[in-house]
């Protein structure tokens, strides 16, 4: 994996996202955030009640703090998803990592550009890390605990649609492309000077 500061020579731009301003895309986006939440969580309802989140049984005390701690770990997974893609980003040779929040969503990005390999690891690399931890804490809860951890899971993969579908389209897109991330907006470059059937976007 590496990144490099600057572009080289004989690259041009190919694809440009930027959910902010790109409606369209963002509606999509969401659209198929909102598919993959409803898909993980209609399943689960008939293997664990979703019922077993408002069991009173315990006392009104514990009902509260579940309610809580869920409210709590869902902004702190916000920094903690963001954190790893950090974490990557250093790893793949960044040397400063850019945090922010715009209003909606929070993000990390920075100056570095990044092959193709390097950039879809960033990009699923929270899906993976938080899904695996995630799973595991799931199987140690007891019931009135699932759904507070399995909808951080649910938050971690439907909110992570972006980053998959930015997998999904690099599939047709050589090796050598170089991906630059600001944070808020992706842009793409590829060696090749006109090859529209390869980079048809």
């Amino acid at each position: 994996m590496m990144s490099t500061q600057t572009l080289p020579d004989g690259y041009r731009e190919i694809l440009s996202v930027d959910l902010q301003k790109d409606k369209k895309l963002a509606l999509l986006v969401n659209a198929a955030a909102l598919i993959i939440a409803v898909a993980m969580v209609v399943p689960m309802c008939f293997v664990v009640p979703i019922t077993a989140l408002f069991d009173f049984s315990a006392g009104i005390a514990q009902y509260m703090i579940r309610f809580a701690v869920l409210f709590l770990s869902l902004i702190a997974y916000m920094v903690l998803h963001e954190l790893i893609h950090g974490v990557t980003m250093k790893l793949c040779g960044t040397k400063k990592v850019k945090y922010g929040f715009t209003g909606l969503y929070a993000f990390a990005g920075s100056d570095d550009y990044y092959d193709k390999c390097s950039y879809i690891t960033i990009a699923l690399a929270p899906i993976i890390v938080w899904g695996v931890i995630l799973v595991i804490i799931n199987c140690l809860v007891p019931a009135q605990w699932f759904w507070v951890v399995y909808l951080i899971q649910v938050t971690n993969v439907s909110g992570a649609a972006g980053d998959m579908y930015v997998t999904l389209k690099f599939r047709k897109f050589p090796r050598d492309i170089l991906v630059h991330d600001c944070g808020v907006a992706m842009t793409v470059y590829a060696k090749q000077e006109d090859l529209r059937g390869v980079y048809d976007v």
